[in-house]
């Protein structure tokens, strides 16, 4: 028996997806997605369903309206593409007050001005590429923009705006070519969503990499629909199959398999399987509705900008409500600018621009940051007084800031409302896969009803900028298992107030989980990273049987007593204590990064070469 997939079905018949989706909600069909099959004979059924359905309407348009007697006046027929301009007066027993027409009056004015969600246009849905660094986005953006792009636009001037809109059987779809996931969270860090849609660029002979768990992660944060793309799959050595497996281990379920991740098999060299991705697309587009009202309120987002020597100041962004017009005023942060140019994705100067246009415009004096929100003001004067007023806001946000770090957070505040359930964010690193593994499986056994463990990111290495700037997005936890954070990265989390905390002992992370899931505020112990010093010398002490490091200060301090590592070739060989510090033959309670010092760890296995990283352990409340 041949099976239909639903989006196929909706085509065929005519109806939006989505509508189809309600028809097979109300006969009580179970379904995955869009792209699930149904039997032949749920097939004919639900055409037959819909041939009744339009020939009912089609009755129903070509009955003449039967006056009711009982009423007071006659009913006023709606106007059609026929009657339209040739309405008749209806005759009335009491003429309506001016009041009353007035009032009809502004509520039309409104009614054009804001309609109703589900009566504005459709909107073209934005998209981004993402995935690891050797897989063909950038291939895959650039046959997309070749055979889907006028020739005019395909000469690399789309570079320059920072996206393209590409042109297909169900309309218009706009790419964002981001320079990776990082930049697309930093947008979605400062409150702004630029992107519709996530596609994952998987390569067929390589599977899931560490930057493709990375996309994943930040795509998953942000809560877009996700479409994995399995791109090189005209190579000889192509294992799609496997890929889709690697994919059920990052909760992304290939439909194959029973899950709703819409998977395609592409290839960026041949053109196999684009026209299909560029279908799923406008279908996953269709599921999400995706409107915005051109005569409403403008709103827009910086994609990125920069300073040219002869232009000044170029600031690339998308428009995602309303119309942005050449001369008027935009203030974009605390700065204002007024438009003086705008250059559309075919590099051709525009006079405006409608909802999902991204557009480059000249007319700031200072460079906006991605991410940053733009919003339109009537005049100078109205420019000035909007950011008179976000610097108002922003200055009762820091003195706020500063109060709440003076006083302790009650529990509620913690936890939050007792009814929701509560999800707690991780992000893991650990030494080796190995540990890796048996973390996450230790991880598995916690979550109940009420609370949600979700390890959003897990990878091999210490955590990155990346990292800490994922765990401010999805307010999660950075947990570390014999790494740790680079000095720049852990003054990062400090600074946005997150928690970054590292293990040495399996047991002692997973108290820090059951701490998370509890609620517990009462202080507990973390280590905190000091320092890192590289041995340049072996001095033997035979006095004390054991040698000295001569060792010279890289990056932070050391202080005697503190908790130390050796490492060797990426590999802990030693763990201890600073027992001792010397300068010269000085005695030193601490010292600092740019000097040398001896450091005895009552340990003699010491070579030149190995790296001394210093810890210490840290009430925190």
């Amino acid at each position: 028996m041949s099976k239909v997939r639903i989006y196929s079905l909706a085509k065929e018949l005519g109806l939006e997806t989505q509508k189809m989706l309600e028809l097979l909600d109300t006969l009580g069909v179970e379904y995955k997605s869009h792209s699930s099959t149904l039997d032949d004979d749920l097939v004919e059924t639900i055409k037959g369903m819909v041939a009744e359905q339009k020939a009912e309407s089609a009755v129903l348009s070509s009955e003449p309206v039967a006056s009711d007697p009982a009423s007071s006046a006659p009913s006023t027929p709606t106007p059609t593409a026929q009657t339209e301009g040739k309405r008749e007066t209806p005759i009335t027993q009491t003429a309506p007050s001016e009041t009353a027409v007035a009032t009809q009056e502004r509520e039309s004015d409104v009614a054009v001005q804001t309609p109703p969600a589900d009566l504005m246009p459709h909107r073209a849905p934005v998209v981004t590429i993402m995935g690891h660094v050797d897989h063909g986005k950038t291939s895959l953006l650039d046959y997309i923009r070749k055979t889907k792009v006028a020739a005019k636009e395909a000469g690399g001037i789309t570079q320059h705006v920072g996206a393209f809109e590409a042109q297909t059987s169900r309309g218009k779809v706009v790419f964002i070519d981001t320079p990776g996931h990082e930049a697309f969270t930093t947008i979605r860090a400062r409150g702004a969503k630029v992107a519709d849609i996530a596609i994952i660029v998987v390569a067929a002979d390589d599977s899931i990499m560490p930057q493709t768990r990375e996309a994943i992660a930040h795509a998953q944060a942000a809560k877009v629909p996700i479409i994995v793309a399995i791109n090189k799959v005209d190579l000889p050595q192509a294992d799609p199959d496997r890929v889709k497996t690697d994919l059920t281990q990052v909760n992304l379920v290939p439909e194959d398999f029973g899950g709703d991740t819409i998977v395609v098999n592409v290839s960026a060299k041949t053109g196999v399987g684009i026209e299909e991705l560029l279908e799923y697309i406008s279908l996953t587009a269709e599921i999400e509705d995706l409107r915005a009202d051109p005569n409403g309120e403008f709103k827009g987002v910086v994609i990125s900008s920069k300073v040219d020597k002869q232009m000044g100041v170029l600031t690339n962004l998308m428009v995602q409500a309303g119309t942005l017009n050449v001369g008027e005023f935009l203030v974009v942060g605390e700065g204002y600018g007024k438009i003086k140019a705008m250059t559309n994705t075919a590099g051709e100067r525009i006079k405006s621009a409608g909802p999902s246009t991204p557009v480059q415009v000249l007319g700031f004096s200072v460079v906006p940051h991605p991410g940053e929100q733009a919003a339109r003001a009537k005049d100078e004067h109205g420019a000035r007084d909007l950011i008179a007023g976000r610097v108002d806001v922003r200055r009762d946000l820091e003195a706020l800031t500063l109060e709440s770090k003076k006083r302790l957070l009650t529990l509620a505040e913690v936890m939050g409302s007792l009814e929701q359930i509560r999800e707690v964010n991780l992000i893991l690193r650990a030494d080796t896969q190995d540990s890796l593994e048996a973390i996450q499986y230790i991880l598995s056994k916690y979550g109940n009803e009420d609370v949600v463990v979700n390890v959003l990111l897990a990878g091999v290495g210490a955590p990155s900028e990346g990292d800490v700037l994922l765990a401010s997005t999805a307010e999660a936890t950075i947990l570390c298992f014999n790494v740790t954070a680079p000095g720049g990265v852990q003054r990062a989390a400090d600074s946005r107030g997150i928690s970054l905390k590292t293990y040495r002992i399996v047991y002692e992370l997973e108290q820090e989980v059951e701490r998370l899931l509890k609620g517990t505020v009462e202080p507990v112990f973390e280590e905190r990273y000091l320092g890192r010093a590289e041995v340049r010398m072996v001095i033997p002490v035979p006095k004390v049987g054991h040698s000295i490091a001569g060792s010279y200060i890289q990056d932070g301090l050391f202080r005697r007593n503190a908790k130390a590592k050796v490492s060797r070739k990426g590999k802990v060989v030693f763990e201890g204590t600073l027992i001792g510090l010397k300068r010269f033959k000085d005695d030193a309670r601490e010292v600092t990064q740019g000097y040398e010092c001896g450091v005895n760890m009552d340990w003699d296995g010491f070579e030149v070469g190995d790296l001394i990283e210093a810890v210490e352990m840290v009430e925190i409340k």
